[in-house]
């Protein structure tokens, strides 16, 4: 796991020992995400979903309650049961569009042409490097200030800006190879 802060996690072995966790389970975790949602790129932002979430909650973790693999499976399933609701959500906002553009009398060419843009750009970035993924996400995608980002993933901005310029290019490359024109 990249560098993730100098801050001592008690219980945890402190940062050496979080990076342990996470070689030892993240591949585990991916497994669990991947059977659960279908999605590789889901999957990967379960798995640092989660590892955020327990670097900011290490403090509370108690070892006589759970091991430490039962308490990231617990995160895990409350970020899945997140990841779930979101996609049930945003099919019935896509519901709802559709049905409006029924009652309209025509299928908007728009609204098809942005959902196959869509699901293009998620094929396209499940095929990136992780880092690179999360910075287009957070940047491009969610509208997020490079500050706000750098600061969550603590790195630096010029780091978080590598990533981005280097997952873009790189997104635009699997967009090519899959058959994508994209605008330069």
């Amino acid at each position: 796991m990249a560098h993730i802060g100098t801050r001592r996690r008690s219980g945890l072995g402190g940062d050496a020992g979080f990076e342990e966790l996470y070689s030892l389970h993240a591949p585990e975790l991916h497994r669990f995400a991947l059977r659960q949602l279908g999605d590789d790129c889901a999957a990967e932002e379960v798995v640092q979903e989660v590892f955020l979430r327990a670097w900011r909650s290490a403090d509370g973790f108690r070892p006589e309650l759970a091991t430490v693999r039962v308490w990231l499976f617990a995160i895990a399933r409350n970020v899945v049961i997140d990841e779930v609701r979101s996609r049930l959500r945003d099919d019935k906002r896509m519901a709802a569009a559709r049905a409006a553009a029924a009652e309209a009398g025509e299928v908007s060419k728009d609204f098809v042409r942005t959902t196959i843009d869509g699901r293009l750009v998620r094929m396209g970035l499940s095929r990136i490097n992780a880092d690179q993924r999360a910075a287009v996400v957070e940047t491009h995608l969610r509208g997020r200030s490079y500050r706000d980002v750098a600061a969550e993933l603590e790195v630096p901005q010029a780091t978080l800006r590598s990533r981005v310029h280097f997952g873009l290019k790189a997104l635009r490359s699997v967009m090519a190879d899959m058959g994508v024109r994209t605008a330069a």
